[in-house]
């Protein structure tokens, strides 16, 4: 496999009934609503699986209204992976939904922005407005990671393993960062909230979440520089994900992102 991945998008959890003044900043006619879907992703190398993101669990569930599926820790059972078994887990920002779990992968390390851990316990969280997609117990649980020597920081742009660099973006959360992943179709980007959906990208029009809107329109040409084309950014949220790749063992909450879409976002 050299320096080349699999990588997977598995679902977790869904939200339905958003209009589309809940999925773009500046909603028009050719916005539409739609549900949201909530994945984490598993990369997977002859040096071992990396995890990008951990999810949020039933608790947060319950308190936001989401509908959680399967705990994104026991999700990885249909790999046959045990979440102790991880060693590498990307953060790509400390969102509820993005970092919940840190407990349920006991021997793992977890890559953060220097950024993005400032921000979520800096003066920025004093603003209901900026606090309110963090859960205050998963970012405490984080520092104590910190504190256990299991965090690895990043400071911009840099590389975790051959093949597999990171690479900051900022705009949805201050430490946003995205993940390039050398695949068999060419590098593939997790650009996770740097784009909820195709259409917050390619309509250059924000999801309504984010600390900085200037970041977030830089944040989509680095993404798609770093792709070279259109079907290899793979957005954070979106449904369409599930209908463009193929299905993992006929499951319609997996599926693989290193194989060729089933047809092509751009026409």
């Amino acid at each position: 496999m050299g320096n080349t991945y699999e990588m997977y998008a598995l679902r977790y959890a869904t939200m339905t009934g958003r209009g589309p003044q809940q999925n773009y900043l500046y909603p028009d006619v050719h916005n539409e609503g739609t549900d949201l879907d909530y994945f984490v992703w598993l990369i997977r190398g002859e040096s071992g699986d990396i995890l990008v993101d951990t999810g949020f669990n039933d608790v947060a569930a319950k308190e936001r209204a989401r509908t959680l599926t399967i705990n994104p820790a026991d999700a990885l059972a249909k790999f046959g992976v045990k979440p102790e078994s991880i060693r590498d887990v990307v953060v790509t920002h400390l969102h509820y939904d993005h970092a919940g779990n840190l407990d349920r992968f006991p021997n793992a390390r977890f890559h953060l922005q220097d950024r993005e851990m400032m921000y979520a316990t800096g003066r920025c969280m004093c603003h209901g407005v900026l606090r309110h997609p963090f859960s205050c117990e998963d970012v405490t649980l984080m520092v104590r990671h910190v504190f256990n020597d299991r965090v690895v920081f990043h400071d911009g742009d840099d590389e975790i393993a051959p093949g597999i660099p990171l690479h900051h973006v900022g705009g949805h959360s201050d430490g946003l960062q995205v993940v390039r992943v050398e695949t068999k179709r060419g590098p593939v980007v997790l650009a996770s909230d740097a784009a909820h959906y195709y259409g917050n990208i390619h309509r250059r029009n924000p999801f309504p979440i984010l600390y900085n809107l200037g970041d977030m329109c830089e944040g989509w040409r680095e993404v798609e520089q770093l792709a070279g084309h259109p079907d290899r950014v793979i957005p954070g949220h979106d449904p369409m994900v599930r209908e463009l790749y193929p299905r993992v063992n006929g499951s319609e909450d997996i599926v693989a992102l290193h194989e060729k879409p089933l047809r092509s976002f751009v026409g």
